[in-house]
């Protein structure tokens, strides 16, 4: 049987849009031995030199100026990219990106993030006729995801696909899958071999976590949790900020019995599992990951915009609490000292619900999707 090309397409902007793409490939790959996937961040892979520029200045917006970024992000919010940003993309991306879809030649294409969506939609405005595919990795429906060349949104949520409907989108070219996280995050190892493998003990245990890029770096959260390690078990997970890790590798305040700290890590998962509660910036990815692991989750200083809407998802169905001031902190941990087996139990129930979704839906979705399309010829990609 002839394999299938399925190309990815992410951006570097936050770890989760690459992780889910990662994610998806692992499951597509998983699901049938006839699949071949190439992951790329597209800015990266065009502009070595540019993109990380980019980068850095986005990351540096996030952390000085969050409000603005929330600005933006409703100012944006209902609508698609506009014309000066798509001609900005089509002079940057075009050219090059035509070519790495001539030289692939995928029989379809997924986009986790909506920059290299809006640059496969021009392509395809324009004579490309290869299937796209977006995965929408937050628990909202902005309008950069949209464009009328999108043959199939993969969403979150119930929430999301109605917010797609009322955008204009087909029912039919929607479906409520989940975010695609790694398979790691639905497997259950041994306990006593992960806490062997990083140094724990068996005692009630707080995973703290500020995504990839490490931005979760509250000095009062981190001070009040360090109060409790003689009961209870404290993993800081600082992701690539190691600033923020050598400064407290070198506090006496964290150098104390059953206080860990980690920078990045591709073991989150295992991580996890040994962990009783969550405390994280609440990306879209990281809540995902959590609630594949049936974590209960404390969201910190949620960046304006989708991480808010992320919040208000996990929130109203009790999967999780926002630390609106320290008495949160406080009171999760008296839980876990004082009545840790029905934290344990609550979890145990949350999991066997957990159980009944199908972890690659994502991934069977976009094999129907490849079956539903016609075949695309070596003459359709040429422009």
């Amino acid at each position: 049987m002839e394999k299938k090309r399925i190309l990815l397409l992410s951006e570097g902007f936050g770890a989760g849009h690459t992780q889910a793409a990662y994610a998806l490939s692992s499951h597509l790959r998983k699901l049938s031995p006839n699949i071949q996937t190439k992951v790329l961040e597209l800015g990266s892979f065009l502009n070595p030199k540019v993109a990380p520029l980019i980068l850095n200045a986005y990351k540096r917006t996030v952390t000085n100026q969050p409000k603005l970024v929330g600005y933006m992000y409703r100012q944006q919010y209902k609508k698609p990219l506009n014309r000066l940003t798509t001609l900005a993309l089509h002079k940057v991306f075009y050219t090059h990106t035509r070519s790495v879809v001539r030289q692939l030649h995928p029989d379809a294409i997924v986009c986790t993030h909506p920059i290299p969506s809006a640059v496969i939609s021009r392509l395809k405005r324009l004579g490309t006729k290869v299937p796209l595919c977006n995965v929408l990795t937050d628990y909202d429906a902005h309008g950069t995801w949209i464009s009328p060349e999108v043959n199939l949104y993969l969403v979150s949520s119930d929430e999301v696909k109605s917010k797609l409907m009322q955008r204009g989108v087909s029912v039919e070219k929607i479906k409520v899958t989940g975010i695609p996280v790694h398979p790691n995050f639905w497997e259950h190892p041994v306990h006593d071999e992960i806490r062997s493998r990083f140094n724990l003990k068996k005692m009630p245990t707080v995973l703290v976590m500020g995504g990839g890029w490490g931005m979760l770096s509250d000095k009062v959260v981190h001070q009040l949790l360090a109060r409790w390690h003689e009961d209870i078990q404290i993993i800081f997970c600082l992701g690539r900020n190691d600033k923020i890790r050598i400064s407290m590798e070198q506090d006496p305040l964290f150098q104390q019995e059953n206080i860990h700290i980690i920078g990045y890590t591709t073991e989150i998962d295992k991580l996890m599992e040994v962990s009783d509660l969550l405390i994280t910036k609440p990306g879209g990815m990281t809540c995902s990951e959590g609630l594949a692991k049936g974590i209960p989750m404390l969201f910190h200083n949620p960046i304006p915009g989708q991480e808010e809407e992320n919040v208000h998802y996990f929130t109203a169905r009790g999967l999780g609490e926002r630390i609106t001031s320290l008495d949160v902190v406080v009171k999760w941990m008296n839980k876990l000292l004082h009545h840790y087996p029905e934290v344990l139990q609550k979890r145990k129930r949350h999991l066997a619900e957990i159980a009944k979704v199908h972890p690659m839906e994502s991934a069977q979705s976009i094999m129907n999707l490849l079956q539903d399309m016609r075949p695309v010829s070596s003459e359709s990609t040429r422009l």
